[in-house]
Order: C-alpha cells, then sequence, then structure tokens
C-alpha cells in the first residue's frame, strides 16, 4: 500500500509524455553516441600516427658536416685494358651434313 500513491503519480504523469518525443531522444543520443565515438577513434589514430611519425625522426641521426677533402694523389700512369673484340655472327649457314645409321 505504500507504492501505491506512486503508482497513481505515475500513471497520472504518463498521459502527458509522448511516445514520440522519448523515441526521437533516444534517437539523438544514439546519433551523439556515434558521432562521439568516431571523433575519438579519429583522434587517437592521429595521435598514435603523429607520434610514430615524430619517434622514427628521433631515430635518424643529424646529418654530419661535410669533412675536408683529402689533397688530392699524385696522378699515375693510365692504365690500359686489353679488350677481345666480339666476334661476328655467320650470315651464311653450310649446308646440313647426312648422317647415315648401319642397318
Amino acid at each position: 500500500h505504500n507504492f501505491l500513491p506512486f503508482i497513481t503519480l505515475f500513471y497520472f504523469f504518463k498521459q502527458f509524455t509522448f511516445p514520440h518525443i522519448a523515441y526521437n531522444l533516444t534517437m539523438f543520443i544514439g546519433i551523439l553516441y556515434l558521432f562521439l565515438t568516431f571523433a575519438v577513434c579519429f583522434i587517437l589514430v592521429h595521435i598514435v600516427r603523429f607520434a610514430y611519425i615524430g619517434l622514427k625522426s628521433l631515430k635518424k641521426k643529424p646529418p654530419e658536416p661535410p669533412k675536408e677533402k683529402p689533397a688530392p694523389a699524385p696522378k699515375t700512369q693510365p692504365v690500359y685494358y686489353i679488350v677481345e673484340k666480339k666476334r661476328v655472327k655467320k650470315s651464311g649457314y653450310s649446308e646440313p651434313k647426312e648422317i647415315q645409321f648401319k642397318k
């Protein structure tokens, strides 16, 4: 009997609620959660991506300053190589040889 006043108040206020408003509200909340999930995933992916790029750039060594060129060595005698000429392909072929087998 203690819940009877609350139950009657619930049914009294229920007549003033509109089901389509509650449906639209839950739909709005669902769409809001969808966009929030997308935004959080988008931000996390880009944070990880930029962190990877940053770590990769830290591992690269800075370019070394250019060293002084050593004095050029004195010129030596030129070296000559013997190169064989390519053989020219035959333009014509001789008659084929006939081979006879013993019977």
